[in-house]
């Protein structure tokens, strides 16, 4: 299975593009690099027209030009990572029980749209709506229900992979 069919749940749209859920999952997974990236650097300065959520992504995806990191493996070490910052985030708002079930290997208990909006910042929200135009209650339903899958799928040895490991599935 690729990363693609995790974060889509094995649906895609009639375009082939990811659905507005499934990039809902990346950005949350990718949050604090999509989140910083393009901001200015000093206050008072203004960005250029930032781009759209998708090409964010490919951006960020792509190889460097000199030979740098290939796109699995930054793709490897940006869900690793926000894999983790996640299952923190979770663990910190009291429902490590939760979020554990998802990681470990056995049945994974539900969240409900309530429980994760306690759970994430009204800054992701209000980030991940504005890049996928679901409403906050859309994204919460939405990711309340893929959000378990999701994160077991990436979790197949009842752990959190390494970057590597990640790379291999991509």
């Amino acid at each position: 299975m690729g990363l693609l069919d995790i974060l889509g749940g094995g649906r895609s749209t009639s375009s082939g593009r990811l659905s507005p859920i499934a990039m809902a999952v990346l950005g949350l997974l990718a949050y604090r690099k999509l989140n910083t990236a393009g901001r200015p650097e000093k206050a008072g300065q203004t960005a250029a027209a930032e781009p759209d959520f998708a090409d964010r992504l490919r951006d960020f995806f792509q190889p460097s030009a000199t030979g740098g990191p290939t796109a699995k493996g930054v793709i490897g070490a940006l869900l690793t990572g926000g894999l983790m910052d996640l299952v923190r985030q979770f663990q910190g708002a009291g429902k490590a029980d939760t979020v554990d079930s998802w990681v470990s290997r056995g049945p994974n208990q539900q969240v409900s749209p309530n429980d994760l909006s306690k759970v994430l910042t009204a800054e992701q929200l209000a980030f991940l709506s504005e890049r996928t135009g679901l409403s906050r209650e859309e994204l919460l339903a939405g990711l309340s229900e893929r959000l378990p899958q999701v994160v077991d799928a990436l979790t197949p040895e009842g752990r959190v992979p390494t970057a590597q490991e990640v790379e291999r599935t991509a």
